[in-house]
């Protein structure tokens, strides 16, 4: 199957596959009453979602205390952080914060359908109270500069963002820099030649 085919470069288990397999099914039920992916982009589920989320997840360090994913929606990539996490165990806890309350309702089924242990606060990103983070993951939800903003709140002070980012992500990093200060390593992305995994250290304002 072509999945199968695509998830060989990430080498995960058979275990983490189903579990994948599981989430296909539980999104492609959900989507049509709330949006969660845009419909065009449904017979790339694999290539543009799963498989992009996988990616930002190995971009972490090997061993993690908290992730948080932030403005997680559709369960990109919060759900398939947890169910990697559950696998190799290196996470010991993954939080997932979503404003809307029928997105919330789906993140929570999922996980529990996948038989994975993450919690989801339903709750605007800047209400929620600082989570110090080790890692704080976004995809799709805001320019750079605004991205900083969540993580200046919720990052550890030793934390790091990974924020995939587009063709244009030069762009905001430039923007970006004229009010915050941060280390950044862009790590190009395996499945966009354009795009990359923004790994964001050290956020300061300017």
């Amino acid at each position: 199957m072509k999945h199968k085919v695509i998830l060989d470069q990430f080498d995960v288990s058979r275990e983490t596959l189903e579990r994948l397999e599981i989430f296909e099914a539980i999104l492609l039920k959900w989507n049509p009453r709330i949006n969660l992916v845009s419909k065009n982009s449904l017979p790339f589920l694999w290539e543009r979602h799963i498989a992009d989320s996988i990616q930002v997840f190995r971009c972490a360090d090997e061993v993690v205390d908290t992730w948080v994913d932030i403005g997680s929606g559709g369960g990109f990539p919060g759900i398939i952080v947890g169910i990697l996490a559950a696998e190799i165990a290196s996470i010991t806890k993954v939080t997932l914060i979503e404003s809307d309350q029928r997105k919330s309702a789906f993140l929570r089924s999922a996980a529990r359908e996948c038989g994975i242990d993450i919690s989801v606060l339903n709750e605007r990103i800047e209400k929620v109270p600082g989570q110090k983070a080790d890692i704080l993951s976004a995809r799709a939800v805001a320019d750079l500069d605004i991205l900083l903003e969540f993580a200046e709140r919720h990052l550890a002070e030793q934390g790091t963002a990974l924020f995939p980012k587009g063709a244009s992500w030069k762009k905001e990093v430039d923007n970006a820099g004229l009010r915050w200060r941060f280390d950044v390593e862009p790590i190009t992305s395996l499945t966009e030649s354009e795009a990359v995994v923004l790994k964001i250290k050290g956020v300061t304002r300017a």
